[in-house]
Protein backbone atom coordinates (compact mmCIF):
# COMPACT_ATOMS: atom_id res chain seq x y z
CA UNK A 1 0.00 0.00 0.00
CA UNK A 2 1.54 3.28 -1.16
CA UNK A 3 -0.12 5.88 1.07
CA UNK A 4 2.23 8.60 2.30
CA UNK A 5 1.55 9.08 6.00
CA UNK A 6 3.32 11.31 8.45
CA UNK A 7 4.80 9.73 11.56
CA UNK A 8 1.97 11.26 13.60
CA UNK A 9 -0.66 9.79 11.27
CA UNK A 10 0.95 6.35 11.48
CA UNK A 11 1.07 6.51 15.27
CA UNK A 12 -2.52 7.67 15.69
CA UNK A 13 -3.84 5.14 13.18
CA UNK A 14 -2.06 2.31 15.04
CA UNK A 15 -3.38 3.54 18.40
CA UNK A 16 -6.93 3.83 17.06
CA UNK A 17 -6.89 0.30 15.63
CA UNK A 18 -5.34 -1.21 18.77
CA UNK A 19 -7.97 0.49 20.92
CA UNK A 20 -10.85 -0.51 18.64
CA UNK A 21 -9.70 -4.14 18.53
CA UNK A 22 -9.78 -4.29 22.34
CA UNK A 23 -13.04 -2.44 22.93
CA UNK A 24 -15.17 -2.90 19.78
CA UNK A 25 -16.27 0.72 20.29
CA UNK A 26 -15.70 3.63 17.84
CA UNK A 27 -12.71 5.68 18.98
CA UNK A 28 -12.90 9.45 19.48
CA UNK A 29 -10.11 12.02 19.53
CA UNK A 30 -10.55 12.67 23.26
CA UNK A 31 -9.99 8.99 24.08
CA UNK A 32 -6.74 8.93 22.09
CA UNK A 33 -5.52 12.22 23.58
CA UNK A 34 -6.26 11.31 27.20
CA UNK A 35 -5.54 7.57 27.29
CA UNK A 36 -2.33 7.57 25.27
CA UNK A 37 0.70 9.73 25.96
CA UNK A 38 1.26 11.00 22.42
CA UNK A 39 2.33 14.52 23.40
CA UNK A 40 -0.34 16.22 21.24
CA UNK A 41 -3.58 18.04 22.02
CA UNK A 42 -7.12 16.70 21.40
CA UNK A 43 -7.45 19.29 18.60
CA UNK A 44 -4.34 17.92 16.87
CA UNK A 45 -5.64 14.37 17.23
CA UNK A 46 -9.00 15.48 15.82
CA UNK A 47 -7.35 17.08 12.78
CA UNK A 48 -5.20 14.00 12.21
CA UNK A 49 -8.27 11.74 12.35
CA UNK A 50 -9.92 13.94 9.74
CA UNK A 51 -6.87 13.52 7.49
CA UNK A 52 -6.91 9.74 7.97
CA UNK A 53 -10.61 9.67 7.11
CA UNK A 54 -9.98 11.63 3.90
CA UNK A 55 -7.38 9.02 2.96
CA UNK A 56 -9.94 6.25 3.41
CA UNK A 57 -8.21 4.60 6.37
CA UNK A 58 -10.91 5.22 8.98
CA UNK A 59 -14.61 6.07 8.92
CA UNK A 60 -17.44 7.20 11.18
CA UNK A 61 -20.19 4.57 11.50
CA UNK A 62 -22.51 7.30 12.84
CA UNK A 63 -22.31 11.07 12.68
CA UNK A 64 -21.91 11.50 16.43
CA UNK A 65 -19.67 8.48 16.95
CA UNK A 66 -15.91 8.11 16.91
CA UNK A 67 -14.01 6.41 14.11
CA UNK A 68 -13.36 2.81 13.22
CA UNK A 69 -10.82 1.34 10.77
CA UNK A 70 -11.76 0.62 7.15
CA UNK A 71 -10.48 -2.45 5.31
CA UNK A 72 -7.85 -0.19 3.74
CA UNK A 73 -6.83 0.96 7.21
CA UNK A 74 -6.51 -2.61 8.44
CA UNK A 75 -4.43 -3.54 5.39
CA UNK A 76 -1.98 -0.70 5.95
CA UNK A 77 -1.87 -1.57 9.66
CA UNK A 78 -1.04 -5.24 8.96
CA UNK A 79 1.49 -4.50 6.21
CA UNK A 80 3.29 -1.46 7.66
CA UNK A 81 2.46 -0.71 11.30
CA UNK A 82 2.08 -4.04 13.04
CA UNK A 83 4.68 -4.98 15.63
CA UNK A 84 5.48 -8.68 15.65
CA UNK A 85 4.56 -10.57 18.80
CA UNK A 86 6.64 -13.55 19.82
CA UNK A 87 4.95 -16.41 21.63
CA UNK A 88 6.17 -17.18 25.12
CA UNK A 89 7.84 -20.50 25.92
CA UNK A 90 4.74 -21.75 27.85
CA UNK A 91 2.51 -20.85 24.88
CA UNK A 92 4.75 -22.75 22.46
CA UNK A 93 4.89 -25.75 24.78
CA UNK A 94 1.10 -25.72 25.14
CA UNK A 95 0.68 -25.94 21.36
CA UNK A 96 3.22 -28.75 21.07
CA UNK A 97 1.53 -30.77 23.82
CA UNK A 98 -1.93 -30.26 22.33
CA UNK A 99 -0.82 -31.49 18.90
CA UNK A 100 1.23 -34.44 20.15
CA UNK A 101 -1.60 -36.96 19.89
CA UNK A 102 -1.80 -40.50 18.60
CA UNK A 103 -3.52 -40.46 15.23
CA UNK A 104 -4.26 -43.15 12.69
CA UNK A 105 -5.16 -40.75 9.86
CA UNK A 106 -4.19 -37.20 9.06
CA UNK A 107 -7.80 -36.06 9.57
CA UNK A 108 -7.46 -36.79 13.31
CA UNK A 109 -4.59 -34.39 13.87
CA UNK A 110 -6.09 -31.74 11.57
CA UNK A 111 -9.32 -31.78 13.56
CA UNK A 112 -7.25 -31.43 16.73
CA UNK A 113 -5.33 -28.53 15.15
CA UNK A 114 -8.60 -26.73 14.39
CA UNK A 115 -9.69 -27.19 18.00
CA UNK A 116 -6.38 -25.90 19.34
CA UNK A 117 -6.47 -22.79 17.15
CA UNK A 118 -10.08 -22.08 18.06
CA UNK A 119 -9.34 -22.42 21.76
CA UNK A 120 -6.19 -20.29 21.72
CA UNK A 121 -7.52 -17.50 19.48
CA UNK A 122 -11.25 -17.41 20.33
CA UNK A 123 -11.86 -17.35 16.57
CA UNK A 124 -12.85 -20.02 14.04
CA UNK A 125 -10.00 -22.52 13.66
CA UNK A 126 -9.65 -23.99 10.15
CA UNK A 127 -7.49 -26.65 8.51
CA UNK A 128 -7.46 -28.12 5.01
CA UNK A 129 -6.10 -31.57 4.22
CA UNK A 130 -3.34 -31.66 1.62
CA UNK A 131 -4.28 -31.82 -2.04
CA UNK A 132 -4.83 -35.53 -2.60
CA UNK A 133 -3.70 -35.42 -6.24
CA UNK A 134 -0.13 -34.64 -5.16
CA UNK A 135 0.03 -37.41 -2.57
CA UNK A 136 2.15 -40.51 -3.13
CA UNK A 137 0.44 -43.89 -2.87
CA UNK A 138 1.78 -45.98 -0.01
CA UNK A 139 -0.46 -49.05 -0.12
CA UNK A 140 -3.73 -50.48 -1.40
CA UNK A 141 -5.65 -53.03 0.69
CA UNK A 142 -8.67 -55.04 -0.46
CA UNK A 143 -11.09 -56.41 2.14
CA UNK A 144 -14.05 -58.69 1.35
CA UNK A 145 -17.06 -57.42 3.31
CA UNK A 146 -19.82 -59.55 1.76
CA UNK A 147 -20.11 -61.90 -1.19
CA UNK A 148 -20.62 -58.97 -3.53
CA UNK A 149 -18.89 -56.07 -1.80
CA UNK A 150 -15.18 -55.27 -1.47
CA UNK A 151 -13.70 -52.38 0.47
CA UNK A 152 -10.75 -50.66 -1.19
CA UNK A 153 -8.43 -48.92 1.32
CA UNK A 154 -6.13 -46.36 -0.28
CA UNK A 155 -3.35 -45.14 2.01
CA UNK A 156 -0.88 -42.45 0.98
CA UNK A 157 2.25 -41.17 2.64
CA UNK A 158 1.75 -38.70 5.49
CA UNK A 159 -1.25 -40.59 6.82
CA UNK A 160 -4.16 -39.84 4.48
CA UNK A 161 -6.45 -42.86 4.20
CA UNK A 162 -9.56 -43.19 2.00
CA UNK A 163 -11.98 -46.13 1.88
CA UNK A 164 -14.23 -46.91 -1.09
CA UNK A 165 -16.73 -49.74 -1.57
CA UNK A 166 -17.01 -51.55 -4.90
CA UNK A 167 -19.64 -54.06 -5.99
CA UNK A 168 -18.51 -57.37 -7.51
CA UNK A 169 -20.57 -60.08 -9.23
CA UNK A 170 -19.58 -62.96 -6.97
CA UNK A 171 -17.51 -63.93 -3.95
CA UNK A 172 -13.74 -63.71 -4.46
CA UNK A 173 -11.39 -66.04 -2.63
CA UNK A 174 -9.24 -64.40 0.04
CA UNK A 175 -6.02 -65.52 -1.65
CA UNK A 176 -7.21 -64.19 -5.01
CA UNK A 177 -8.02 -60.84 -3.40
CA UNK A 178 -4.59 -60.73 -1.77
CA UNK A 179 -2.92 -61.39 -5.14
CA UNK A 180 -4.94 -58.55 -6.65
CA UNK A 181 -3.82 -56.17 -3.93
CA UNK A 182 -0.21 -57.29 -4.53
CA UNK A 183 -0.56 -56.45 -8.23
CA UNK A 184 -1.96 -52.99 -7.49
CA UNK A 185 0.81 -52.26 -5.01
CA UNK A 186 3.52 -53.55 -7.34
CA UNK A 187 2.27 -51.44 -10.25
CA UNK A 188 1.16 -48.29 -8.45
CA UNK A 189 2.89 -47.90 -5.08
CA UNK A 190 5.33 -44.98 -4.98
CA UNK A 191 3.53 -43.02 -7.70
CA UNK A 192 1.62 -39.80 -7.10
CA UNK A 193 -2.14 -40.16 -7.32
CA UNK A 194 -2.18 -37.70 -10.20
CA UNK A 195 0.29 -39.86 -12.13
CA UNK A 196 -1.74 -42.99 -11.37
CA UNK A 197 -4.91 -41.36 -12.69
CA UNK A 198 -3.16 -40.45 -15.93
CA UNK A 199 -1.44 -43.80 -16.56
CA UNK A 200 -3.47 -46.48 -14.78
CA UNK A 201 -4.98 -47.93 -17.95
CA UNK A 202 -1.63 -48.72 -19.58
CA UNK A 203 -0.18 -49.98 -16.29
CA UNK A 204 -2.96 -52.52 -15.66
CA UNK A 205 -4.38 -53.28 -19.10
CA UNK A 206 -2.22 -56.33 -19.91
CA UNK A 207 -2.02 -57.64 -16.33
CA UNK A 208 -2.91 -61.35 -16.09
CA UNK A 209 -2.42 -61.85 -12.35
CA UNK A 210 -5.05 -61.15 -9.71
CA UNK A 211 -8.81 -60.99 -10.17
CA UNK A 212 -9.68 -59.44 -13.55
CA UNK A 213 -13.07 -58.20 -12.29
CA UNK A 214 -11.54 -56.20 -9.42
CA UNK A 215 -8.75 -54.83 -11.64
CA UNK A 216 -11.33 -53.76 -14.22
CA UNK A 217 -13.44 -52.04 -11.54
CA UNK A 218 -10.34 -50.33 -10.16
CA UNK A 219 -9.53 -48.94 -13.61
CA UNK A 220 -13.12 -47.88 -14.26
CA UNK A 221 -13.59 -46.20 -10.88
CA UNK A 222 -10.10 -44.79 -10.34
CA UNK A 223 -11.34 -41.22 -10.85
CA UNK A 224 -13.64 -41.66 -7.86
CA UNK A 225 -11.12 -43.58 -5.75
CA UNK A 226 -8.25 -41.17 -6.38
CA UNK A 227 -10.10 -37.92 -6.96
CA UNK A 228 -8.73 -34.67 -5.54
CA UNK A 229 -11.99 -33.83 -3.80
CA UNK A 230 -11.94 -37.05 -1.82
CA UNK A 231 -8.79 -35.92 -0.03
CA UNK A 232 -9.15 -32.16 0.23
CA UNK A 233 -11.42 -31.44 3.15
CA UNK A 234 -12.08 -28.47 5.40
CA UNK A 235 -12.07 -28.90 9.17
CA UNK A 236 -13.54 -26.10 11.27
CA UNK A 237 -13.87 -25.64 15.00
CA UNK A 238 -15.08 -22.77 17.16
CA UNK A 239 -18.28 -21.60 15.51
CA UNK A 240 -19.48 -20.65 19.00
CA UNK A 241 -16.57 -18.19 19.16
CA UNK A 242 -17.94 -16.39 16.12
CA UNK A 243 -21.47 -16.28 17.55
CA UNK A 244 -20.18 -14.46 20.63
CA UNK A 245 -18.43 -11.70 18.67
CA UNK A 246 -20.10 -8.31 18.72
CA UNK A 247 -19.98 -8.02 14.93
CA UNK A 248 -22.24 -11.04 14.56
CA UNK A 249 -25.04 -9.76 16.75
CA UNK A 250 -26.45 -8.47 13.45
CA UNK A 251 -28.71 -11.36 12.26
CA UNK A 252 -28.04 -10.63 8.57
CA UNK A 253 -24.27 -10.64 9.04
CA UNK A 254 -24.49 -13.86 11.04
CA UNK A 255 -26.63 -15.48 8.35
CA UNK A 256 -24.09 -14.55 5.66
CA UNK A 257 -21.22 -16.04 7.64
CA UNK A 258 -23.04 -19.27 8.47
CA UNK A 259 -23.92 -19.61 4.78
CA UNK A 260 -20.22 -19.23 3.98
CA UNK A 261 -19.41 -22.10 6.34
CA UNK A 262 -21.98 -24.29 4.57
CA UNK A 263 -20.50 -23.46 1.14
CA UNK A 264 -17.25 -25.14 2.05
CA UNK A 265 -15.84 -25.26 -1.48
CA UNK A 266 -15.71 -21.46 -1.64
CA UNK A 267 -13.92 -21.34 1.69
CA UNK A 268 -11.44 -24.02 0.64
CA UNK A 269 -10.69 -22.12 -2.58
CA UNK A 270 -10.16 -18.90 -0.62
CA UNK A 271 -7.80 -20.48 1.90
CA UNK A 272 -5.77 -22.24 -0.80
CA UNK A 273 -5.52 -19.37 -3.27
CA UNK A 274 -4.70 -16.72 -0.67
CA UNK A 275 -2.15 -18.82 1.21
CA UNK A 276 1.48 -18.86 0.12
CA UNK A 277 4.14 -21.44 0.95
CA UNK A 278 5.85 -20.87 4.31
CA UNK A 279 4.38 -17.40 4.72
CA UNK A 280 1.69 -15.99 6.98
CA UNK A 281 -1.09 -14.60 4.81
CA UNK A 282 -3.74 -12.14 5.98
CA UNK A 283 -6.85 -11.77 3.82
CA UNK A 284 -9.05 -8.85 4.84
CA UNK A 285 -12.75 -8.51 4.04
CA UNK A 286 -13.60 -8.04 0.37
CA UNK A 287 -10.09 -9.08 -0.69
CA UNK A 288 -11.52 -12.59 -0.46
CA UNK A 289 -14.10 -11.88 -3.21
CA UNK A 290 -16.67 -13.86 -1.21
CA UNK A 291 -19.82 -12.18 0.06
CA UNK A 292 -19.79 -13.91 3.44
CA UNK A 293 -16.24 -12.73 4.18
CA UNK A 294 -17.15 -9.05 4.16
CA UNK A 295 -16.19 -7.70 7.57
CA UNK A 296 -14.06 -10.78 8.29
CA UNK A 297 -10.38 -11.62 8.02
CA UNK A 298 -8.48 -14.87 7.55
CA UNK A 299 -4.98 -15.50 8.91
CA UNK A 300 -3.49 -18.56 7.23
CA UNK A 301 -0.25 -20.44 6.60
CA UNK A 302 0.64 -23.59 4.72
CA UNK A 303 1.96 -26.71 6.42
CA UNK A 304 3.97 -29.53 4.89
CA UNK A 305 3.12 -33.23 4.92
CA UNK A 306 5.85 -35.00 2.98
CA UNK A 307 5.83 -33.52 -0.51
CA UNK A 308 2.35 -32.05 -0.25
CA UNK A 309 0.91 -28.97 1.43
CA UNK A 310 -2.25 -28.09 3.29
CA UNK A 311 -3.49 -24.96 5.07
CA UNK A 312 -4.13 -23.98 8.68
CA UNK A 313 -5.51 -20.73 10.01
CA UNK A 314 -8.20 -18.77 11.76
CA UNK A 315 -11.17 -16.72 10.55
CA UNK A 316 -12.89 -13.97 12.51
CA UNK A 317 -14.05 -10.38 12.32
CA UNK A 318 -11.63 -7.81 10.88
CA UNK A 319 -11.41 -6.49 14.45
CA UNK A 320 -8.89 -9.11 15.56
CA UNK A 321 -5.52 -9.13 17.31
CA UNK A 322 -3.49 -9.64 14.15
CA UNK A 323 -0.01 -9.75 15.71
CA UNK A 324 -0.98 -12.43 18.23
CA UNK A 325 -2.97 -14.50 15.76
CA UNK A 326 -0.24 -14.39 13.13
CA UNK A 327 2.28 -15.71 15.65
CA UNK A 328 -0.08 -18.47 16.83
CA UNK A 329 -0.93 -19.64 13.31
CA UNK A 330 2.69 -19.49 12.19
CA UNK A 331 3.98 -21.58 15.09
CA UNK A 332 1.10 -24.05 14.89
CA UNK A 333 1.79 -24.66 11.19
CA UNK A 334 5.48 -25.28 11.93
CA UNK A 335 4.71 -27.77 14.71
CA UNK A 336 2.15 -29.56 12.54
CA UNK A 337 4.70 -29.84 9.71
CA UNK A 338 7.26 -31.32 12.11
CA UNK A 339 4.79 -33.91 13.39
CA UNK A 340 3.64 -34.97 9.92
CA UNK A 341 7.20 -35.26 8.62
CA UNK A 342 8.30 -37.73 11.28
Amino acid sequence: MQLDLTERERTILAVLIDHYVRTAEPVGSRVIATKYDLGVSPATVRNTLSDLEEKGLIEQPHTSAGRIPTETGYRLYVDKLLKSERLSAPEREKIKRALSIDYSAIEDILEQTSRVLARLTSQLGVTITPKFDQAVLNKVDLVQLTDTRVMVIVAVRSGIVRTILIEVDSNIEVERLRQTADVLNEKLSGLSLGEIRRTIAERLRAEERGDPQVLKLFMEQHEHMLSESSGEELHTEGTINILSQKEFQNPEKLREFLTLLEERHSLIDLLKIKTFANEITVTIGTEANIEGMKGCSAVTRSYQAGQIRGTVGVIGPTRMEYAKLMSLVDYTAKVLSEILSR
